[in-house]
């Protein structure tokens, strides 16, 4: 065999063997995916094709502009030799008379007149100025074409700006600098300086300042074949042009990259980064996208992009038809194995022509045995045939019921269920009538339901009638009355006059609309608003009188949403005329219980008051038996009688007050809360107690804060809680056996502050032998005592009445070390909540004692 063959053959291998994997790779593919696979090869051709064209122009206009960009480089650092060269030639003849001038060599006359001829010579020159080391302008010559701001005159001093500053940085330097040049105004062009400094023997002697044309330097400096190919022009470092003009921009380019033209800039040295020279190329020729050729290519190309398209939007359209109708049927017939309604059509004669997978699994028949029946069918129950067939005759004759009917069906296994059918005519694609559409849904499940519904209403209502509490419902703001149970006919009829009457007397809201929902007013009854929500309602009761009735009523109201949907007030009243008459009874009884506490303290105390009484009895006996030995004497004179009688008065008077606040304090009266002085009433608790505190010879002392606020309290009951609490002080001390110096009680009365409120605290202090701590867990319980005679009731009813003016009562040991060395009872009234809750009371109280 022949070498080259054999070298041919690995060759044809490894070409055969990617085209067989390919095909087994397209076998193995599924029809679906080798369809979508052959929908997008059209797009893929297109996005090839269309890579690969702009690639090529791509490619063809990179190597154009690249072409361009060198060219243009090459000319303008040409352009930027000769300017530079200009200038250093400019700056030698200027050295050249720095130097005669330094040298002493020019006068002012020959300076002027080498200037003349150098400005004359040279038109991008404009001025040349000989400035001394003082800034004084020596003297200056310039073109015609420099305007008169811009003219140096002899005799002048160089002022600020940008010459002064060129001018310092010269004489520090000692070299030729050239300024930074600026864009010049609108009637004067801008200027390049260039200074030397003058050194005579040395030192510096001022400079040769030098001023530039830009606009003459870039004319006559720049070789004119540059001129004719670019737009040259100078700008200085912040991009300002200073001479020449730029190409305007490119707005209506056809490709986007023509937008902006190609151009090159480059320092001008020695001036530095203050001066440069930039270059944008004219468009001379169409280019490559102007050519015919361009546009033959892109036209074909166009072309054939529009036809791989239109294929492929083609072939797209017609996969996707395809898909659409194999994803519609999946859908119709998905949605008939789902849905729960059975679906059975018949023709015009009655026979089955369709049923569903749930009209089959209701009936317990398949499709097969059903379809092609004709009447009786087989689902038909024996028992109703004539009243079916009937139903089917009325179905054909198109006397169909909008709601539909109901119909007993029999199942296969012989079961049978409620099911409720409607009925629909079908018409074909040409608008004609060819059947019959029915479907049927079982109601077994809502029929049981219903019944049960029903039967829990009547237990329901049978609850609600034999309540012993009224019930009735009413929408806000309507007349109208929704429920109402026995008892409430029974009370005030079938009107809503009762309930509205309720809610008004109860507090609730308006009963004609004045609130309601949109008021957003308080229900004082419920506790809420109308419009909030009904999960936040809470009820709260309120308790009226029916004098129609006769009857105490508690009434409690809820809001609820209607079985319509309205916002209903649903009120509940409760006859509780039997509990007020016994918290009628309790409270009278708590009356009785206060007088006779206060009897027994008065009758503890009885032989204190009549020691009491006795003496200004005594003192009245002695006083008129002894005026009358003195009238029978004849020694009474009419003075002497009158004082004698005078204190006789008093006596009795004496006698009379004790009497009095001892009636007041046993009378029995009803409670009776006013603004009370607490100066006076616990002076009046004083004048009291203290006939029993002598009685067991202890010392009483009081100490009462002055201008004191006014409490609202009933004066005889808080009286009592004092005397009970002193008159049990003294009692303790003479169970301890004290001796006389430790034989005291102490009543203290000053204003506190208690939980942030303001309060007048009242405290008795004994020095007796404490409490047990047994009995101050016990202490204010009904029928406890500490005393083998007493009742019980005594510190009870004091903590009772304290807590009936919204106060509070507490009693504590005092120890002195280890050791119990008395006991104190405190309680605190709140302040009377009145504008007059301050009096202007200047008496000062200091500690007494009382024998």
């Amino acid at each position: 065999m022949d070498p080259a063959e054999t070298s041919a053959l690995p060759a044809a291998s490894a070409v055969k063997a990617p085209a067989r994997w390919w095909r087994s790779w397209w076998r193995s593919l599924s029809p679906g995916r080798q369809d979508r696979f052959a929908a997008l090869a059209p797009l893929a051709s297109v996005l090839m094709f269309m890579a690969a064209i702009a690639a090529s122009f791509w490619y063809l206009r990179t190597e154009e502009i690249e072409r361009e960009k060198e060219a243009l480089k090459r000319d303008v650092e040409y352009a930027q030799q000769r300017v530079r060269l200009r200038l250093l030639e400019r700056q030698e003849q200027v050295m050249r008379i720095a130097r005669d001038l330094s040298n002493g060599d020019l006068t002012r006359s020959d300076f002027v007149g080498r200037a003349e001829a150098l400005i004359s010579q040279y038109p991008e020159l404009q001025a040349i100025t000989w400035i001394d080391e003082r800034r004084r302008i020596r003297a200056s010559h310039a073109a015609p074409t420099v305007t008169s701001n811009q003219l140096r005159v002899s005799g002048e001093v160089l002022k600020t700006g940008e010459a002064a500053d060129l001018f310092k940085l010269a004489r520090d330097m000692q070299q030729p600098v050239y300024s930074q040049p600026e864009a010049g105004s609108d009637d004067a062009a801008p200027l390049l300086q260039l200074q030397v400094p003058l050194s005579p023997q040395g030192k510096f002697g001022g400079v040769v300042l030098a001023e530039y044309s830009i606009d003459s330097l870039l004319r006559y400096a720049t070789p004119t074949e540059v001129l004719a190919r670019y737009a040259v022009t100078l700008i200085d470092g912040q991009g300002r042009t200073l001479a020449g003009t730029p190409l305007a921009p490119r707005h209506n380019a056809l490709l986007p990259w023509t937008t902006k033209a190609n151009e090159y800039e480059i320092p001008v040295s020695p001036v530095g980064n203050g001066l440069v020279l930039r270059a944008q190329a004219y468009r001379t020729s169409l280019g490559m996208v102007g050519s015919g050729l361009f546009w033959l290519v892109g036209t074909l190309s166009a072309m054939t992009t529009w036809m791989l398209i239109a294929t492929w939007r083609h072939t797209r359209r017609r996969m996707q038809a395809q898909q659409a109708l194999v994803a519609e049927t999946n859908f119709r017939r998905a949605m008939e194995n789902s849905i729960l309604t059975g679906m059975r059509a018949l023709d015009l004669e009655g026979r089955i022509t369709y049923v569903n997978a749930a009209f089959c699994q209701m009936t317990g028949w398949t499709q097969e045995e059903l379809i092609g029946q004709t009447p009786p069918y087989s689902y038909w129950p024996e028992a109703e045939y004539e009243k079916l067939h009937a139903n089917l005759r009325e179905e054909l004759s198109g006397k169909t019921v909008p709601g539909g009917f109901q119909v007993r069906v029999r199942r296969k296994s012989g079961t049978l269920f409620d099911a409720r059918l409607y009925v629909s005519p079908l018409i074909d694609a040409r608008g004609q009538q060819t059947g019959w559409m029915t479907s049927m849904t079982d109601i077994t499940e809502p029929n049981r339901v219903r019944e049960q519904l029903t039967a829990s209403h009547e237990r329901f209502t049978i609850v609600l009638e034999a309540l012993d509490a009224s019930v009735s419902v009413a929408p806000l703001g309507s007349q109208e009355l929704l429920f109402a149970n026995r008892l409430y006919r029974q009370w005030f009829g079938s009107q809503t006059s009762g309930h509205l009457e309720m809610v008004a007397q109860a507090g609730v809201l308006p009963a004609h609309g004045g609130g309601g929902v949109d008021g957003h007013e308080d229900d004082s009854l419920m506790g809420m608003l109308a419009s909030d929500p009904l999960a936040h309602a809470h009820s709260e009761n309120a308790e009226i009188y029916r004098p129609d009735l006769g009857k105490w009523l508690e009434v409690r109201s809820r809001y609820l949403n209607w079985v319509d949907g309205r916002l209903a007030q649903m009120v509940i009243a409760t006859d509780i005329t039997p509990r007020r008459q016994a918290e009628e009874l309790a409270a009278r009884q708590a009356e009785r219980a206060e007088s006779v506490s206060r009897l027994i303290t008065m009758g503890e105390m009885a032989s204190s008051v009549a020691h009491e009484l006795n003496q200004p009895l005594t003192a009245i006996s002695n006083y008129c038996s002894g005026m009358v030995s003195r009238i029978q004497g004849g020694q009474l004179s009419e003075e002497a009688l009158l004082a004698a009688l005078k204190k006789t008065a008093h006596q009795a008077q004496r006698a009379g007050q004790i009497i009095q606040r001892i009636r007041a304090f046993v009378k029995k009266s009803e409670p009776n809360r006013t603004l009370a002085d607490v100066h006076e009433m616990v002076s009046e608790a004083l004048e009291l107690a203290s006939i029993e505190l002598r009685r067991h010879n202890v010392r009483l002392t009081h100490y009462v804060a002055a201008r004191l606020p006014q409490v609202m309290a009933d004066t005889i009951l808080i009286e009592q809680v004092l005397i009970n609490l002193m008159k049990n002080g003294a009692e303790s001390i003479a169970q301890a056996q004290r001796p006389p110096a430790l034989r005291s009680v102490e009543l203290r009365v000053v204003p506190r502050q208690v939980d942030g409120c303001d309060v007048i605290e009242f405290s008795v202090q004994d020095t007796g032998k404490g409490l047990a701590p047994e009995a101050l867990a016990h202490l204010f319980e009904a029928f406890f005592s500490t005393k083998s005679e007493g009742m019980g009731m005594g510190l009870n009813l004091c903590r009772s009445i304290v807590e009936s003016h919204h106060g509070r009562m507490h009693a504590e040991n005092l120890y002195n070390a280890s050791e119990v060395t008395g006991c104190r009872f405190s309680f605190w009234l709140p302040l009377a909540n009145t504008a007059e809750t301050t009096i202007n009371s200047a008496a000062t109280s200091t500690p007494g004692t009382i024998a």
